[in-house]
């Protein structure tokens, strides 16, 4: 296995030289670099990160604690912030919540024990309270797609109002008016963000969000087809439903099927988080898409800036509302979600 002393022999430079490299010093040049990363592409050398964590006092590593890995959007937030990570020097080691605050303190204190550089989190149910703790005391942080308001962490995640307002225009164009929401956990704030965006957005076409046509779920499947079976049991039930997640949506995609009921003829079904598999469904479902792996790259170099020292910014990227065929529309009406501009700020 070849050694740093290889290495500097094999790129003509010395041993401190290239230390100074591997770790971006800025007193390397360009060209200096440039033989150091060939010679050590050539020789296959690897740093022995133990040695340089207690020298630099880092360990090139990001923690990342997700609300929950069965969540398909979550699924490919990790992905991002891994692909992200990796281009920047880093490795990613990841928590699932599970929705639980309890498991999301345990992996927030075994990734601050790993001596982690820094961690994104998703909050679970408001937060937890280790996790609070290493906010609080200055752990270089940043929250993705959940924050806790009050807390000054730069927090990168997409703003669904507009997306949701031109999901509930679509769905007034087609000729609905009875429009339910099965609602996320009132403790995050994506949970209640949405269910306020799709209140607002109904009364600027003088509709009304009654009691009984907005149920309470859990960004799980189970809770989705639950409250779907009570709309389906009201005397006037809903013309469509928007979950407020992609798990509950296809719970609702179930309860409808379980009754011997269509999807749109019966009942219209929209969600939010749009997910590859909305396109295989019959009918393809109408979603809100999140910009997921934009906001996975922010965060990454959002925390690597407060890594770094900086204040690091907040992003918030808008949502998108793609158009298929689960709510009615008449064929050949569909859009994809395009580009999206990002909006910057320092908390």
């Amino acid at each position: 296995m070849a050694s740093i002393k290889d290495v500097a022999a094999e790129a003509g430079v010395s041993v401190a030289t290239v230390s100074r490299a591997l770790n971006g010093h800025p007193s390397v040049s360009a060209t200096a670099r440039a033989r150091v990363l060939a010679a050590v592409e050539t020789l296959g050398y690897r740093p022995n990160a133990l040695a340089r964590s207690l020298r630099t006092d880092q360990t090139r590593t990001l923690g990342l604690v997700i609300s929950d890995v069965m969540n398909p959007y979550f699924t490919e937030l990790a992905r991002s912030v891994e692909e992200e990570a990796r281009a920047l020097g880093y490795s990613v080691i990841i928590g699932n919540a599970d929705e639980r605050p309890d498991l999301q303190d345990h992996h927030v204190t075994t990734l601050l024990d790993r001596r982690i550089d820094g961690l994104l989190v998703s909050p679970t149910d408001g937060g937890s309270p280790r996790m609070l703790d290493a906010a609080r005391a200055g752990t270089p942080m940043v929250f993705v797609d959940r924050w806790i308001p009050g807390v000054d962490v730069p927090v990168v995640r997409s703003d669904g109002r507009g997306a949701v307002r031109d999901l509930v225009a679509h769905l007034h164009g087609l000729g609905h008016r009875r429009l339910a929401i099965i609602a996320g956990p009132a403790a995050t704030t994506t949970g209640r963000e949405r269910v306020d965006a799709f209140r607002e957005a109904l009364a600027a076409y003088g509709l009304p969000l009654p009691d009984a046509y907005i149920g309470q779920g859990d960004f799980q499947a189970g809770s989705g087809r639950r409250v779907t079976e009570g709309f389906l049991d009201l005397p006037e039930p809903p013309e469509v439903v928007f979950a407020a997640d992609n798990l509950m949506a296809l719970g609702a995609l179930d309860a409808v099927r379980a009754r011997g009921l269509r999807v749109p003829e019966d009942i219209g079904l929209a969600a939010f988080d749009d997910i590859p598999w909305f396109v295989h469904t019959d009918p393809p479902v109408t979603a809100v898409a999140q910009p997921t792996r934009e906001l996975g790259r922010a965060a990454v170099r959002a925390l690597v800036e407060r890594i770094a020292g900086r204040p690091g910014e907040s992003v918030t990227l808008p949502a998108r509302l793609v158009i298929r065929r689960s709510c009615g529309e008449p064929p050949g009406e569909q859009h994809p979600p395009s580009p999206s501009p990002v909006r910057r700020s320092t908390p």
